[in-house]
């Protein structure tokens, strides 16, 4: 089990929230993603051999956030 914290902008409420974490839950091998709003971090525990980086970057930016 691995995890990264990501920096995402443009998360404002409670329904960023749950966009990100819906996004990054539908993949294969992401076990937890947790959403700080106020530092805007999300930090996911995925399994590598089932999930990259660049897939979880891409599932926030198609939910319409940007990621550092």
């Amino acid at each position: 089990m691995a995890t990264v914290t990501l920096n995402v902008k443009g998360m404002s409420c409670g329904h960023c929230v749950k966009a990100i974490e819906g996004a990054l839950g539908e993949l294969n091998g992401v076990e937890r993603a947790l959403v700080d709003l106020q530092g805007g971090t999300v930090t996911v525990e995925y399994r590598e051999e089932s999930v990259s980086v660049d897939q979880m970057k891409e599932a926030i930016e198609d939910a319409g956030y940007d990621v550092a």
